[in-house]
């Protein structure tokens, strides 16, 4: 085991140096009153406004408007644009009124220390307006159409806040309502919050798409900042982890300190997955008295017999950040009869062993089928377990049939792409507290990779596989004070999203 055996701890999530609101139709709802003001002008120029007009008057300054305006209607800008001022700082006065969720995150991220930035593309008299409203010392700086020579959705006012804030663009979160200001803030190399409020916006890499800021959080926030990454774990507990002393308390700091987000769960001796799930503040699923799955993401639909047997898989669909959804199977597979033990110590040929592993197929096939009928278009899946079935990638002289099933199945085996020399990096799990059989014989034990993240390669893309044993674990039978709570190593894999 020492060759892959590590302790694998968390990624930093990145640190968020400032927030940089949209103020029309973000901050404030402003952006009817703009439309209104702008409705009203064009009504006075004989060019009433239809829905087709919205891109560009949402999230336009003035100067665009009026030029637009003066173009269609034949009139000069300057006097449109006067009026254009007029109109809306006269709605702003009487009518401005806060998004719902805005002045407590706002608030939110003042006691949590984070600078925040207006960026706006009105002009400078509205925007003093509005931060009087809502209380200008939540604001370290403001930037408006005339503060810089281009305006959204150019990138100079995203890029000017950042400047005066002194903070890095790529760890900042800008909030935004239209396409425009999206634009503008992706092209200064902002991560982006959009919030529609009349049009709406689609969902793309490195932007989060919500209907209100007041499920939002500085946390959220923060999270919007770390690289897009699952962190999947398979994991035996063995009996539930209770061969070892204070077995929970470990088993927490183990899927703490690897920063797990999603684990698959095999011998959970019954409450395991809502015992550890409760104490992180996680979601679980439980299926009979041996499966279950606990993750930091929301479920979303639990699938597969929820009174599955010992053996066999349970799986569920997690909602991530962004909203993309993902299926997350565990299964555990009968461990009798075990083919390594058969070649090892009873020289039974390549023929035998395959012929041996009918049993395990036959699970593994059910549980392909039950994830087939549960597959949901363009939702990718991941499959962990306890196979207790070496793979077919590992051994050059037998095609075990299990793993043989889910490649054909469509299934990736995502530890052997991260590393796929199996005699360089064997990725051994079974077993960190068997050296010598337990028979008494002293016969060492064979070591092999019997745990396994599945994947089906649809919008996941593996960054990095390893198996994870906490501390040097003491052999069998003197495990109660191993900081790792199960004989089996673990199998952490990350993955990119697409």
């Amino acid at each position: 085991m020492k060759e892959n055996t590590v302790t694998h701890r968390a990624t930093p999530r990145l640190p968020l140096q400032a927030v940089l609101f949209d103020m029309d139709g973000t901050l404030v709802d402003t952006e009817r009153l703009w439309w209104e003001a702008v409705e009203t002008v064009a009504v006075g120029l004989g060019r009433p406004l239809t829905g087709a007009d919205q891109p560009e008057v949402l999230g336009r300054p003035v100067e665009y408007t009026a030029d637009w305006l003066g173009a269609v209607t034949g009139t000069p800008a300057e006097g449109i644009a006067a009026g254009l001022h007029r109109e809306f700082a006269d709605r702003v006065r009487t009518g401005i009124v806060p998004r719902p969720g805005a002045l407590r995150l706002l608030g939110d991220l003042a006691r949590e220390g984070v600078p925040t930035a207006l960026v706006t593309a009105s002009p400078r008299a509205v925007a003093d307006t509005v931060l009087d409203a809502l209380g200008a010392a939540h604001f370290a700086t403001s930037v408006t159409a005339d503060d810089t020579e281009r305006t959204k959705p150019a990138p100079d006012p995203y890029l000017a806040a950042c400047r005066a804030l002194g903070v890095d663009p790529a760890l900042c979160v800008a909030v935004e309502d239209t396409e425009t200001g999206v634009a503008s803030a992706e092209a200064a190399g902002c991560a982006v919050l959009a919030v529609p409020s009349l049009a709406p916006i689609d969902s793309a890499p490195g932007r989060t798409v919500l209907t209100s800021l007041e499920e939002v959080t500085p946390d959220r926030l923060r999270g919007m900042l770390a690289p897009r990454e699952l962190r999947v774990m398979s994991w035996n507990l063995w009996y539930g982890g209770t061969e070892v002393d204070d077995h929970r308390e470990k088993q927490l700091k183990v899927i703490t300190e690897t920063g797990a987000d999603v684990v698959g769960l095999q011998e959970t001796y019954g409450n395991a997955a809502q015992e550890l799930a409760e104490a992180l503040g996680w979601h679980h699923h439980r299926a009979g008295d041996n499966l279950g799955i606990i993750s930091r993401h929301p479920i979303t639909a639990r699938l597969g017999d929820p009174e599955v047997g010992f053996y066999g898989g349970t799986g569920v669909r997690i909602r991530l950040d962004g909203g993309q959804e993902v299926a997350v199977w565990s299964t555990h597979l009968d461990y009798t009869p075990y083919g390594p033990y058969e070649a090892r110590f009873d020289g039974l040929p390549a023929a035998g062993l395959i012929a041996h592993e009918a049993g395990r197929l036959g699970q593994m096939r059910e549980i392909l089928r039950e994830i087939d009928t549960a597959a949901v278009p363009g939702v990718p899946v991941i499959l962990v377990g306890d196979f207790n079935s070496p793979s077919h990638l590992d051994w050059p002289d037998v095609e075990w049939p299990v793993t043989r099933a889910a490649e054909e199945a469509g299934l990736r085996d995502s530890y052997r792409e991260a590393h796929p020399d199996p005699v360089r990096d064997p990725g051994h799990t079974w077993s960190p507290i068997h050296t010598e059989h337990e028979d008494g014989s002293g016969r060492p034990e064979p070591q092999d990779r019997i745990d396994f993240v599945l994947h089906d390669g649809r919008g996941l893309r593996v960054r990095d596989s390893r198996t994870v044993v906490a501390g040097t674990p003491r052999t069998w039978p003197h495990v109660a004070d191993n900081a790792w709570p199960s004989d089996h190593a673990a199998v952490l894999t990350t993955f990119t999203l697409d």
